[in-house]
């Protein structure tokens, strides 16, 4: 094993280290509250599964190739190959999608009552669980297709195009655009990223309007209840900032080294480590920016010594 293959190893070693220990802890703040007969919040539950959803791309992702920096070099069969291709898929979509359902109801939440979304701040909270639930089925059933393109390539020879992960390759058939793959089975992302940024936008204009509205107000005047929400506003803000950045350099540099054909020991690491950036940092940008999930720890904290 080579110093610089030792070094990456022990980046990504950390880098999934800090992004798991984060989303666990996340998890189990929210599970241990439910427990206690806290009540939860209906954005709870996107949290929840976005934490879900990280943990899966840290693993799928992080492990397979810290194992290869290890010097574990195509030790995945097929099968496996294609299971791991799947999973890596399927977790980065519903981490996108999640995201994009959180900028969605945060735009909902922060509107004032009296605006023209009244009708449906009310009626969102109820339909957060179930927008959850068909996030994780259609990417299920969407990403499908891809496991269908990677088995037929399993009986071809001279007709197949392989490409080389460094752990595994995967093959697809000479006829199989990439292009073209990239085009439609990118649309939803395309779609929930071109969203995300207008939601950004959108709650940058809001909370604007409402700096205007307030700053000639006295402090004590202030409805206290506005503060949580507008420092959770700027926290989702920087969640959706530091996920469309790290998601278009990791989309750059994937498609790239696919269009190689071959393992690039620069182009293919470093997308792998830029999807999973994300995923192990938004759980402290989430614990820092919620005010709440400080009020479930005291909760717990004080319940344990309590007891």
């Amino acid at each position: 094993m080579k110093l610089h293959e030792l070094l990456v190893a022990i980046l990504f070693i950390t880098q999934i280290g800090i992004g798991f220990l984060g989303n666990f802890f996340q998890l189990c703040l929210y599970i241990s509250a439910f427990h206690s007969g806290h009540s939860l919040r209906p954005i709870d539950s996107i949290f929840v599964n976005l934490a879900l959803a990280n943990l899966k791309v840290l693993l799928s992702k992080g492990v397979p190739q810290t194992m290869f920096y290890l010097g574990l070099k195509n030790f995945l069969d097929p099968f496996c190959c294609k299971f791991i291709v799947y999973l890596q898929i399927l977790s980065r979509s519903v981490s996108l999608n999640i995201t994009c359902l959180l900028s969605a109801f945060q735009v909902i939440t922060i509107n004032p009552s009296n605006s023209r979304w009244s009708e449906l701040k009310a009626q969102a909270p109820k339909y957060i669980v179930h927008s959850c639930i068909f996030c994780w089925c259609f990417n299920l059933l969407i990403n499908f297709t891809m496991l269908g393109i990677m088995h037929n390539s399993r009986f071809m020879s001279n007709n197949t195009r392989w490409w080389h992960l460094g752990y595994c390759s995967v093959g697809s058939p000479n006829s199989f655009n990439a292009s073209f793959h990239v085009m439609v089975f990118s649309l939803p992302d395309v779609i929930c990223m071109a969203f995300m940024i207008w939601a950004s936008a959108y709650l940058v204009f809001l909370l604007r309007s409402h700096h205007q509205q307030v700053q000639h107000i006295h402090s004590h005047n202030i409805s206290p209840r506005m503060f949580p929400e507008i420092k959770a506003t700027h926290g989702i803000l920087l969640l959706v900032c530091t996920y469309v950045s790290f998601y278009s350099i990791d989309s750059i540099l994937t498609f790239s080294s696919f269009q190689f054909g071959k393992y690039d020991s620069f182009l293919l690491p470093t997308a792998q480590f830029m999807a999973s950036c994300f995923p192990a940092i938004s759980p402290f940008l989430l614990i820092s920016y919620d005010s709440q999930l400080h009020r479930y720890y005291y909760h717990l904290r004080c319940k344990k010594n309590s007891q």
